[in-house]
Order: C-alpha cells, then sequence, then structure tokens
C-alpha cells in the first residue's frame, strides 16, 4: 500500500512540481469546515465501491464518478456531516474523479480517504475539491506526519488522523501537540486488525477512554446498525464513519438518518445532567 502511494505521488510530481500543485490549491475556493452538530454526535458517510476484506461491495452500483456523486448527494440529504470518497484505486475501487464529483455535488465537506504519505497528495486532494484528508499515523513517520498535518491545515482543511492502537495513539497526541489549536482535528480509531483484516469492535471501547481531549473521537470500520452507533455514542465517539454497511444497505439514506438518531439518543443517555 505504502509503495504503490509513493509511486503515485511520484507520478503527481512528475505531471506538474510541487509549486504547481501549491500555487492551484491555492487558488480554489475555500473549503467548507467540519461543523458538529449540536445534538453532540455525526456520521461521515462513505463512498467506496470495494474493499481488500470485502471485495465488491454488492449493491453499490458502478464504480464511476456519476455514482459517487449520486451517492454523495443522498448522504446529505440524509444528514452527514461529511463525505469521506475513497481515492486509492488498486484495492478500492477508487479514484480523484470520484472525489472531484462528490465535492461538485454537495455543500457538506468531502474527506479525500486515502494511504496519503506526501504533501503532494494533500495539494492534489484540495485541488479536486477535498475539505479534508485522512492521515494514517502508523505508516508515517513523524516528520512525515508533521508535514501532512502542516500542509492541509495552511490550506484550511481538516485532519482526520487515524490510529489503531494504544502505540498509535501516542504517537497521534505527540503529533497533536505540534498542531496550529486553531485547526480542525478529528481523531480516528480504526477497529479493524491489519494483519487478519478482522474488525474487532472491543478495540473503539477499549481505547475511548483514551482519546485526547478537545479533539472529536470518530470510530471506525465494522459500524453497521443503529445499535451500534448508539453504543459508541455512549463511549463517548462524537462521530462514526460508516462506509461498508452503507454501500451494502438496501436504503442506504434510512439507515444513515437511523444511525444518526440513535447516536444522538446514545449521546445525550451519556452526556452529564446539568
Amino acid at each position: 500500500m505504502e509503495a504503490a502511494s509513493r509511486e503515485r505521488a511520484q507520478k503527481a510530481l512528475a505531471e506538474r512540481g510541487l509549486e504547481d500543485w501549491r500555487a492551484l490549491a491555492l487558488v480554489r475556493e475555500a473549503p467548507p469546515g467540519f461543523r458538529p452538530h449540536e445534538r453532540g454526535f455525526d456520521l461521515i458517510c462513505e463512498v467506496k465501491f470495494a474493499s481488500p476484506s470485502a471485495g465488491a461491495l454488492r449493491g453499490s452500483g458502478n464504480a464511476s464518478a456519476p455514482e459517487a456523486a449520486r451517492r454523495a448527494v443522498l448522504y446529505e440529504e440524509a444528514g452527514a456531516a461529511a463525505i469521506s470518497v475513497l481515492t486509492e484505486p488498486e484495492r478500492f475501487g477508487g479514484s480523484l474523479a470520484h472525489l472531484e464529483q462528490a465535492a461538485r455535488s454537495v455543500s457538506v465537506p468531502v474527506l479525500r480517504k486515502d494511504f496519503l504519505v506526501d504533501p503532494v497528495q494533500v495539494l492534489e486532494a484540495r485541488v479536486a475539491g477535498a475539505a479534508g484528508v485522512l492521515l494514517i499515523t502508523r505508516m508515517l513517520a513523524d516528520d512525515e506526519l508533521a508535514a501532512l498535518f502542516e500542509t492541509a491545515h495552511g490550506l484550511g482543511m481538516f485532519v482526520l488522523v487515524e490510529a489503531f492502537d494504544r502505540e498509535d495513539l501516542e504517537r497521534t497526541s505527540r503529533a497533536l501537540e505540534t498542531v496550529d489549536a486553531k485547526a480542525c482535528t478529528l481523531v480516528g480509531i480504526n477497529a479493524r486488525n491489519l494483519v487478519t483484516l478482522a474488525v474487532e469492535k472491543q478495540t473503539l471501547f477499549r481505547i475511548a477512554p483514551h482519546l485526547p481531549a478537545g479533539y472529536p473521537g470518530v470510530a471506525e470500520s465494522g459500524l453497521e446498525t443503529p445499535q451500534d452507533a448508539a453504543e459508541i455514542a455512549r463511549a463517548g465517539y462524537a462521530v462514526a464513519l460508516v462506509g461498508t454497511a452503507l454501500m451494502r444497505a438496501d436504503d442506504p439514506a434510512a439507515l444513515a438518518r437511523a444511525m444518526l438518531e440513535e447516536g444522538r439518543r446514545g449521546h445525550q443517555e451519556a452526556a452529564p445532567c446539568s
């Protein structure tokens, strides 16, 4: 994954120099910000057409830019706070064209989800219309993570920084000490075991008490039902990122609305009495 992503970054640099990408990114209209809902729980709904663990996602439609845009609109209408779009081509069937057309079709922020390893890929994302990017702590050295943070926040983008275990989270927390306090950063916990690809949902609950204060926590992987949303909200997560379940659902908008409602109810149940 990392080698292929670095190769794609080098290809982007061969097409345009870094400063050309930066100039293109800076002249883009300011991206929409990530705005948490007043009821304390949000969904990031994901557009992806395949995954390494599930293969092609049945019911997801053709892996095309128009279909990505159609899905994005559907998710926005269901109440999503943001749309995540997979752009990794080999394992997830994604592309920057999917992101670009989705971003043109909605007013909520769109996140580029990919294995980003080079600032040029953040610039690519902004040029394509993304308002945010996913950064995976485990894939990046400390200086690489800092450079990607700096590039994203310098463009007014939000960052979802992802950890898989306590060690990742500790590195993430150290990186956050150098981040501009005014910039929007979400801290994600991914419940997928990277060795077996199995989802271990207990990871979400085990790590929840250790999420860094002041940063919205995002639960990722294996969330399929409204009850799942309620449980992670009660555990302290402010956001659920949901992809496969929505792509497979007969009525993804109804599922998204139900997850939002139950997540917000769970948040209220967990909130201290005033």
